[in-house]
């Protein structure tokens, strides 16, 4: 039996009394395993990647123990809590606001002195804490052994539990730990600083205790206070300028790391000894030379890999969308449905999905080969790598991670540069982000690179994502110079250890882009079809059966002049350009059902298109023209949705979405006025 008191879930114990729901919140650096041990308690599909910046917002879930019900937040990674970024903004308020019982605070065990930093950061909140040991394995093959009774006797007495969030063990201690020591309370060591630092903290906790009372954690707040800490002291404002004439954040980061170090002295055995694997793979990964064009020649291997086992699959799709399509007509007509419900089906819903369903392959293929990228700990090197070029167009390394994750879908890239510190970097990381080339846009560059380049397809498609990538690095140098103040962004990231691709990990990456492809092509595909076969065959005066009285025809005639410089006069291809911004596989479809070709991805499909266009005159100018157009004008209206929660600002929004639209379309005059004449 429940009920509800306080807002707070109650469930009744055996004697009668009950028991308050335990709030755990996961807290811990990026990389470290949080989230993947977060979803073995609740079984959630949360995205895991072995690069840092993937959680930017708290995720709930809930699970129980010997019926004691658990509920679990999944917190930001952060390094500590001072309140640079969003990430630590969003832990320590949770904390602090009181939503949280215990604190699991998850550490990379191989990495044990970082992540020693944020444990004793967390301790000083006075908050029950345990102490999660992950990634032992890795501990154990670079020949190193953590003291697991020494440990806990010198972080005061804490719960220190091992644990593996892949191979889900650990999990009942740990749950046992959450709940006896929410009811045990506090415990863990205090870091004593020196007597001079020690003497200023006792007068500014004298100076809060005679304005404020005896608040929660007055330690913490002095020690705040001391590093000039924003959020602290706009939350309580004192005069200490007595007795703290500097910030002494430094001073108290060194005595931290002191302690650290007696307890890495105590603790780990055998830490001199590194594994020399990673080292090496480095020295060429991320060599100041050698780096960027090892990573272009990954992303051309995945590429190559996106079209040759990619559409190999593809041709049984084909098929089966071809048996399925002419099962459909055939069942219509035996019932002897009307031509224009045919014509609906068929032509409209069937043609429209199902063509986006067969580059289902080359999209399962792409992602299965970027999950393995990141979750071996090959991504957090590209951001490394890039960080001098970055940096040269004035922004740290840590941008081209937004970047990175728009290669999958603009909508979480978007959302992912809150990890970025200043107003100013995240919103150029906004503004380059879309001209990576989202999945959605793949369907596109496949469908025309097979039909004009022929055996060059994959190189053409491939030169779309590189020039995505420079048109944005262009543009970020263009910003920065016209700037005036260029303040230097330091890039602060982990280089986790190399290690084997987790398959359940790498499972749940893949099934989340592939859930998310199929929802599209059952939600906004299939209106935006249905929509497109209406006003292809409405008019003026009712149901047309000429599609050049269409009202689609009569708007895609009022953009022809503008799309003719860059080689994209017609009104079909107008049509399919204003049907992509509600979502960019929604182009392929609506080719399909402009032009009546009912399974246009298949080798006759492909070549029915490929002699309407060449009859109008349309070449690989034009194709290339068209793909490009399609790589950089405005993202989905799910895109341009966020971008506007993300900046607060419309004005921003449309701004970019203009200036987006403009720059496509030069670049299409411009490749096709140079290409027709070359070609």
């Amino acid at each position: 039996m429940q009920e509800q008191a306080g807002g707070l879930k109650l469930e009744k114990k055996q004697n009668g009394q009950s028991q308050r729901e335990i709030r755990v919140g996961f807290v811990g650096n990026p990389n470290c395993g949080k989230t993947t041990l977060f979803n073995a308690f609740t079984g959630a599909n949360l995205k895991v990647a072995n690069w840092p910046g993937v959680t930017v917002e708290r995720v709930e879930g809930r699970t129980s123990y010997k019926g004691r019900s658990i509920k679990v937040i999944d917190l930001p990674g952060i390094y500590s809590l001072t309140s640079y970024t969003i990430e630590e903004i969003v832990t320590r308020r949770c904390i602090e606001e009181g939503e949280v019982d215990v604190i699991i605070n998850v550490v990379d065990a191989s990495s044990l002195e970082r992540n020693l930093y944020l444990t004793l950061q967390l301790l000083e909140l006075k908050k029950p804490v345990i102490l999660a040991l992950n990634m032992m394995d890795i501990v154990e093959e670079r020949g190193m052994e953590i003291d697991l009774h020494r440990l806990p006797e010198m972080l005061g007495g804490i719960p220190v539990v091992p644990v593996s969030a892949r191979k889900r063990t650990g999990l009942d201690v740990l749950m046992h730990a959450v709940v006896h020591h929410y009811e045990e309370g506090p415990q863990g060591v205090v870091v004593h600083y020196d007597e001079n630092l020690e003497e200023k903290i006792r007068q500014i906790e004298a100076i809060l205790r005679a304005k404020y009372g005896d608040m929660e954690n007055m330690r913490w707040h002095a020690v705040k206070l001391l590093e000039q800490d924003p959020e602290v002291m706009k939350d309580h404002p004192v005069d200490i300028s007595h007795i703290a004439e500097k910030n002494y954040e430094k001073d108290i980061i060194n005595e931290k790391y002191n302690y650290i170090e007696e307890v890495m002295e105590e603790c780990m055995m055998g830490r001199e000894e590194k594994s020399a694997s990673t080292d090496r793979i480095d020295s060429w990964l991320t060599h100041p030379v050698f780096g960027v064009p090892i990573f272009l020649g990954i992303m051309a291997t995945v590429f190559f890999l996106t079209f040759t086992v990619g559409d190999f699959l593809k041709g049984y799709f084909e098929s089966g969308l071809e048996w399925f399509s002419g099962a459909v007509l055939a069942a219509m007509q035996h019932v002897q449905a009307s031509d224009w419900l045919i014509s609906l089906v068929v032509d409209g819903i069937v043609a429209g999905v199902g063509g986006i369903l067969t580059f289902l392959p080359n999209i399962f293929i792409l992602f299965l080969a970027l999950a393995f990228l990141e979750d071996s700990g090959y991504m957090a090197r590209v951001a490394y790598v890039m960080n001098e070029i970055m940096g040269r167009v004035g922004l740290s390394g840590k941008a081209f991670l937004p970047m990175l994750l728009g290669f999958g879908c603009t909508v979480p890239a978007v959302m992912a540069s809150r990890a970025l510190a200043s107003e100013r970097d995240r919103r150029r990381t906004i503004l380059i982000t879309p001209f990576m080339s989202c999945s959605a846009r793949l369907p596109i560059y496949v469908l025309f690179s097979e039909m004009f380049f022929k055996e060059h397809a994959m190189l053409a498609a491939y030169s779309l994502y590189v020039i995505g990538l420079i048109v944005a690095i262009a543009i970020a140098f263009i910003l920065h110079k016209r700037e005036k103040n260029k303040d230097e962004d330091t890039l602060l990231i982990e280089l986790p250890e190399y290690k084997t691709p987790n398959a359940r990990t790498v499972a749940i990456y893949v099934w989340d882009k592939v859930k998310d492809y199929l929802t599209k092509a059952g939600t906004t595909i299939f209106v935006a079809s249905i929509v497109l076969w209406f006003v292809l065959n409405f008019g003026v005066h009712g149901y047309e059966t000429d599609v050049t009285q269409s009202f689609a025809a009569a708007i895609g005639r009022l953009l022809v002049p503008v799309l003719k410089p860059a080689g994209l006069g017609t009104w079909q291809i107008a049509v399919a350009l204003i049907s992509g911004l509600s979502a960019k596989e929604v182009v392929v479809s609506s080719f399909s059902v402009l032009y009546g070709i009912s399974n246009i991805n298949s080798a006759a499909g492909m070549a029915e298109l490929s002699k309407v266009l060449g009859i109008a005159g349309f070449g690989m100018a034009n194709a290339y023209a068209l793909l490009v157009f399609c790589l950089l004008y405005s993202p989905c209206v799910a895109a341009v949705g966020t971008i506007r929660r993300e900046t607060r600002s419309l004005k921003f929004t449309l701004q970019m979405v203009l200036f987006q639209i403009v720059l496509a379309w030069c670049f299409a005059v411009s490749i096709f006025q140079i290409g027709s004449r070359i070609l």
